[in-house]
């Protein structure tokens, strides 16, 4: 409890808020690292990931690739990067790159591999070219998916970047890492609190802009099949009415 109650003094101290190593300045710092780690993972992710899943071939080999660098620690990545001559924030950006790719990718393949045959088979018969069927039907029809693989290595990277305080970097892991070196267990519980707000507020905006990026069809579609799923009163089903029943023409013929 006398953590907790640190951690609460800490927070609100106006003095750790300002300065270049205030929270306002790491958490800039922070969001920045993490905007060029989700981005050099976009650039290398995200287009692999629409050809594999137009191609429909190799897409399984591709995504099993990516996740194989789930196995490798970030930490150790870090470690590794700066025994070669890559320290701070550079050093955390790619690690965190390489730990956000296997999302994007897997939802870019499983995306744009789902679309309906029928619709890639009548933009074709429509004339379009193998390009403008990707860009024009199979892509706008994968914006779920992609954006909730966007989604999903952002909040990751987030959470990623407090380990470059490690290797020299600043973020706000620099508030837990100095927390624990200190012996101040409520600056470095404080420091974790403001990483995960900032994942949960992150998470939300960009729920809210998958949302809007989100085809108006296919959020009507979504809605329908939730209201569809959701259990209600059981309904008996009318039974069929012959056709002139209500002039008695298909009533029995009366027995001689």
């Amino acid at each position: 409890m006398d953590v907790l109650t640190e951690a609460v003094r800490w927070l609100n101290d106006p003095l750790n808020w300002t300065g270049r190593q205030g929270v306002l300045a790491l958490t800039r710092t922070h969001l920045e690292v993490s905007a060029v780690a989700v981005a050099v993972a976009l650039l290398v992710a995200l287009p692999v990931g629409l050809w594999l899943g137009h191609r429909g071939r190799g897409a399984t080999v591709g995504v099993v690739v990516a996740n194989t660098t789930r196995a490798l620690p970030t930490l150790a990545l870090l470690t590794l990067l700066a025994a070669t001559g890559w320290f701070g924030n550079t050093a955390t950006a790619l690690a965190c790159a390489v730990f956000a790719v296997p999302p994007i990718l897997a939802n870019a393949v499983t995306g744009v591999g789902g679309v309906d045959p029928d619709a890639r088979d009548a933009a074709r018969g429509l004339g379009m070219s193998g390009a403008r069927v990707m860009w024009s039907v199979e892509v706008p029809l994968a914006v779920p998916l992609i954006a909730a693989g966007i989604r999903t290595g952002a909040v990751q990277v987030l959470a990623t970047v407090p380990l470059a305080a490690l290797v020299g970097g600043t973020s706000l892991g620099t508030v837990v890492v100095s927390g624990f070196a200190t012996q101040r267990y409520g600056k470095a519980l404080a420091g974790g609190i403001l990483v995960a707000g900032l994942c949960l507020l992150v998470e939300g905006l960009l729920a809210v802009l998958e949302r809007v990026v989100t085809p108006r069809g296919l959020r009507s579609r979504t809605r329908a099949t939730a209201t569809d799923a959701r259990p209600g009163p059981r309904r008996t089903r009318a039974l069929p009415v012959a056709v002139g029943a209500a002039d008695g023409s298909n009533d029995p013929a009366p027995s001689p």
